[in-house]
């Protein structure tokens, strides 16, 4: 049975100016609600991104180890020049419609990095 997931992000500014704001996904009635847990290995790793009937995949959030120091770069293919995310910060990526793969291309090994698909 699917899950419902509803994906949020908060940011929450201080100082000179005092904002919160949370700005929210469409809830996906349809979720896979899973967790999957990478070893990345210095270079291009493929990821897949799950497919099993009856779910839909609408988002994949990346979370690098709090202790990571290797670079990471999201890529749609392993030849893109791709985008420099966070070592440590996560990475939230809505998808219209899911790929099949993405390409994270570390600068070494990082073990313990988990993608919550939702």
């Amino acid at each position: 049975m699917a899950a419902n997931a509803t994906r949020s992000i908060a940011i929450n500014i201080s100082g000179d100016v005092i904002q919160n704001n949370i700005f929210e996904a469409a809830d996906n009635p349809l979720s896979p609600a899973s967790i999957t847990v990478h070893a990345l290995v210095i270079g291009a790793n493929t990821i897949t991104v799950p497919t099993v009937t009856g779910f839909t995949v609408k988002a994949a959030t990346i979370l690098p180890p709090t202790t990571n120091t290797e670079s990471i770069t999201l890529k749609g293919i392993a030849g893109d020049t791709g985008i420099a995310i966070s070592e440590i910060d996560p990475t939230s990526i809505g998808f219209e419609t899911a790929p099949a793969s993405f390409v994270l291309t570390a600068g070494g090994t990082i073990n313990g990095l988990r993608i919550v698909w939702t």
